[in-house]
């Protein structure tokens, strides 16, 4: 039944049997035997990186039936979209994701300053000005 699933949605997707099991890291001769049903019980983790490559739900491949994945919201849909009409790939997101946390980082410290009503300390440098 998995493997019946994964198969059948594997060729939904138009991925071969070598591009799937490349994309999920896992041999492609053990995602054969699962489509095959020779394996008929492989791990959660298998399965998850399987409904990841395929974009679906992990229930989905467990089940047979459609599970909709949640709807990514508007606003970051038309964040990625603003992204690649000012010419940003992805891969160079990648780039921008320390700064991204330390953004956050700084965020949440200013708000744990905040809440317990601390003042920051000026330096020596500071403090001559």
């Amino acid at each position: 039944m998995i493997g019946d699933n994964i198969a059948s949605l594997r060729k939904k997707k138009g991925l071969t049997l070598s591009e799937l099991a490349e994309r999920s890291n896992i041999s492609k001769s053990y995602l054969s035997n699962i489509e095959r049903s020779i394996n008929k019980n492989p791990s959660i983790h298998v399965v998850e990186k399987i409904a990841q490559v395929l974009d679906v739900d992990v229930k989905n491949i467990i089940r047979g039936k459609a599970v909709e994945k949640p709807a990514i919201e508007k606003e970051w849909l038309d964040l990625i979209k603003e992204l690649k009409r000012s010419g940003i790939r992805i891969e160079e997101l990648y780039e921008y994701k320390t700064l991204l946390e330390f953004i956050q980082w700084r965020k949440n410290h200013m708000e744990a300053n905040d809440s317990q009503n601390i003042i920051p300390v000026r330096g020596e440098n500071e403090k001559n000005k």
